[in-house]
């Protein structure tokens, strides 16, 4: 009804009226899901720069960051540029100490030609250089090209990408590989829980209530 057919599935995340108007992600969002291995939390943080306070918020509460990389003409670039969120937000997520990670790079239906391999193959190039240069090792990210709008590559191997042959990782735990985004999240590795350590809250604000004091959130 909005003419806005390309977030049907951002839709199932962004609830707020200004997120479906404006066609972009304002506070963070959760939705649970249950793969073959794990019970998954999706905490969806928004990419927009003004809104990069949420997109901590959430990013400082996960044990694997999901980068999604647009593949479109000039969408890439501006994403990889000096200013670009691309690089604010992998380098926010090392910085906040999530680990691991993963780049789905989106929108290959809209690259040229379609589901071109040279240009998935060139986006692969470039963030695993940058992301090497933040902390990450690109040997142990899995690098899946999808197309949200589609489907393609995200829960089954898609049939318009058939030179995919799947992503590998190598890490000292051993190796795993895969074809679809799906299995990228089923390869995570659970996080050690320090639950022998003293309690840390992280303190996200604090508020002086008139009749009550300072309260702590």
């Amino acid at each position: 009804e909005m003419g806005k057919g390309s977030f049907k599935y951002a839709w199932v995340l962004d609830k707020l009226k200004a997120e479906r108007e404006r066609g972009i992600t304002i506070d963070i969002a959760l939705w649970k899901f249950e793969t073959a291995r794990y019970y998954v939390t999706i905490i969806d943080a928004p990419g927009h720069r003004d809104f990069i306070k949420n997109m901590i918020t959430g990013t400082s509460q996960a044990d694997c960051a999901v980068l999604i990389v647009a593949a479109g003409t000039g969408e890439f670039e501006a994403g990889i540029s000096k200013n670009g969120q691309t690089r604010e937000h992998a380098l926010l997520a090392f910085t906040l100490g999530v680990k691991q990670l993963i780049v789905g790079v989106n929108k290959m239906d809209s690259t040229e030609p379609p589901f071109s391999e040279p240009r998935f193959e060139e986006i692969k190039k470039e963030v695993s250089s940058y992301i090497k240069k933040i902390g990450y090792n690109p040997l142990a990210v899995a690098f899946v090209p999808i197309s949200g709008w589609h489907g393609d590559n995200m829960l089954e191997p898609s049939t318009k990408m058939p030179w995919f042959k799947g992503w590998q990782v190598e890490r000292k735990e051993g190796k795993a590989e895969g074809k679809c985004l799906i299995e990228a999240l089923d390869a995570i590795l659970p996080p050690a829980r320090p639950t022998d350590k003293a309690l840390l809250l992280p303190l996200q604000d604090v508020y002086k209530i008139g009749g009550i004091g300072t309260v702590p959130v």
